[in-house]
């Protein structure tokens, strides 16, 4: 049988798997040195410059940031599936800080002597940060070595001069790279760059890594944690049954602005804070989107900017106002669970009967949109899971809910034929975790996403494939695939359809095999990427840099195209009666 599937897999990649995963079946510490030769014969596309003397500062900066601004600070990591694991093995993490990321949702504590303790809710986890610590400390120590014996290098370790005042082509002329990249260097050091840098002139890091005992119950207990944080919000007195829902993947903004309205009713607020601080010179575009009328690129403004007007203009005068806006949220049928059962994946319920059709964003209003008032279906949007968690999530909320009518998923990530900003709408799926190549109907097309995109394309009926994680693929790897049509490359598709596979099948999801969604579900399956990276063309990444608005049109383009949907399907079932 014609499979659909590349003949041939990454050996070097295989053997940095089962390397790591060997080690870590040790009961003591691993040193991440260990792994470095693995990582380095790999040929990781995001770690190209592995093999080089020069340190590869671009592959320093996306592990930096995915790692908190103490990570300077840090000698041992431990990973653990909950805190009774870490408790029982002697690490009180209730007594330490918790620290975040810029790059990943992953719940992180520091003892603030060299300790820290990493939640891990999958085998995603373990195979997004591995590569992670070593890619670190290989660049590091390149970095160090670089530094040690120059007049720069004495300067920094001795604490003579402030890191700010040395020159930018100075530094780069030691560290044998381009100017541009010691710009690159400061920011994935995050606000501690000057101590971060003085501490690469001292020393060589020599990190140790250490796996908790786990199981794939725990992972499974993990979400059921999660859902038992959801599961009262969701069940109402007022309900004689558990409602029908819309689960949408998505993150924990998109929804909520073109849905709640707190933005658009706050614009003249929001664009009075642009105009006074121009953050990232964007008060030109906002002149010039209401100067032409564009009320789209006005909306998406608002909602860009909603974040960090909220977080800049609470003080001690207005200390509520998120609170405010939680509450304006819920007159409107919207409740947000933050850390629901203490696991970071976030989660939001909206009743569609609660929905105030006035506040939703134009782009979303359907003919006869006030017919939502009888509907007894709810959306839950979670902030989406790093790759096997989504399996374990959706798993779990299946067990949990009344008739699901459809499952919507929108994430990042990385095209092999596109640009950046681009979405992707795939009808093929192969999933590395289960070996299966999932063929399904996805609910969109083209033409669901399009109108709403001024500046990027929309491809559809594209074909992904599911890598188990960031660092682990290479050139070569992507080039077997990019031949046999494969053009979209991401981390949690596979396991949502192993999960779907469930929900609609009395038997486990099988592996390897060629697996025909087609006329098995019941419900809807939309799947929609939209480009952050484009690894054959090394053109700019937003994968390294914050979001732009170009990115943040491709995010709503794609929300807006699974309201529609959602709202559609809601709309002919009440009309059906």
């Amino acid at each position: 049988m014609d499979r659909q599937i590349p003949s041939t897999t990454s050996d070097e990649i295989d053997l940095y798997i089962r390397t790591y995963y060997s080690l870590l079946r040790s009961s003591g510490d691993v040193l991440v040195r260990s792994f470095e030769e693995a990582h380095i014969h790999s040929k990781s596309s995001l770690h190209s410059g592995a093999m080089d003397a020069a340190p590869d500062v671009a592959a320093f900066a996306y592990s930096a940031g995915r790692l908190p601004a103490c990570m300077y600070r840090v000698q041992r990591v431990i990973l653990g599936q909950s805190h009774e694991h870490f408790e029982s093995a002697g690490y009180p993490i209730f007594e330490w800080k918790s620290v975040r990321t810029r790059g990943r949702r992953r719940p992180l504590r520091f003892d603030g002597e060299g300790v820290l303790a990493a939640f891990i809710s999958s085998t995603s986890d373990i195979d997004d940060l591995v590569p992670i610590l070593t890619a670190y400390q290989l660049v590091w120590n390149k970095l160090h070595s670089a530094l040690v014996g120059t007049a720069i290098g004495d300067r920094l370790r001795d604490g003579v001069e402030d890191p700010a005042e040395i020159d930018d082509g100075e530094l780069a002329q030691v560290l044998g790279v381009d100017v541009g990249k010691v710009a690159t260097l400061r920011g994935a050091l995050d606000q501690c760059w000057r101590e971060a840098l003085r501490e690469i002139a001292r020393r060589p890091i020599d990190i140790r890594l250490r796996l908790l005992n786990g199981s794939y119950s725990q992972y499974q207990r993990t979400a059921q944690r999660w859902w038992s944080g959801i599961e009262p919000r969701y069940l109402r007195t007022t309900r004689p049954k558990r409602p029908a829902v819309y689960f949408v993947s998505s993150n924990t903004h998109s929804l909520v602005n073109l849905l709640g309205g707190y933005a658009r009713a706050h614009q003249p607020a929001i664009f009075d804070f642009v105009r006074r601080t121009n953050r990232e010179n964007l008060t030109p575009v906002l002149d010039k989107a209401i100067a032409d009328g564009d009320e789209a690129l006005i909306h998406n403004l608002s909602y860009y900017l909603l974040r960090a007007f909220l977080h800049e203009t609470s003080d001690e005068s207005d200390p509520r106002r998120l609170e405010d806006v939680q509450r304006f949220e819920s007159e409107g049928g919207i409740r947000t669970i933050d850390n629901p059962g203490r696991v970071d994946v976030n989660a939001q319920i909206i009743d569609l009967g609660q929905l105030v059709p006035e506040r939703l964003d134009p782009r979303v209003r359907l003919p006869g949109i006030e017919a939502l008032r009888g509907s007894d279906a709810v959306i839950i949007n979670i902030d989406y899971p790093l790759g096997m968690a989504a399996y374990h999530h959706l798993s779990r909320l299946g067990q949990g809910v009344g008739e699901i009518r459809g499952i919507y998923i929108m994430g990042k990530a990385a095209t092999l034929n596109g640009r950046i900003g681009d979405v992707m709408v795939p009808t093929v799926v192969h999933d590395e975790h289960s070996a299966n190549t999932y063929l399904f109907r996805n609910a969109f097309v083209a033409a669901d996403v399009q109108p709403f995109l001024d500046y990027a394309t929309v491809l559809d009926q594209q074909k992904a494939l599911t890598v188990r994680g960031a660092f682990l693929q290479n050139r070569d790897y992507m080039s077997v695939f990019y031949q046999e049509g494969y053009t979209i490359l991401e981390m949690e598709a596979g396991p949502y359809l192993s999960a779907i596979y469930e929900l609609c099948d009395p038997r486990r999801h099988p592996n390897d095999e060629l697996c025909h969604l087609t006329t098995m579900t019941p419900f809807d399956v939309g799947i929609l990427h939209y480009a952050s990276d484009t690894p054959y063309s090394r053109r700019q990444s937003l994968l390294s840099k914050s979001m732009s608005y170009f990115g943040v049109e491709s995010t709503y383009a794609c929300a807006i195209a699974i309201c529609r949907k959602i709202f559609a399907h809601e709309l002919a079932r009440l009309q059906q009666g």
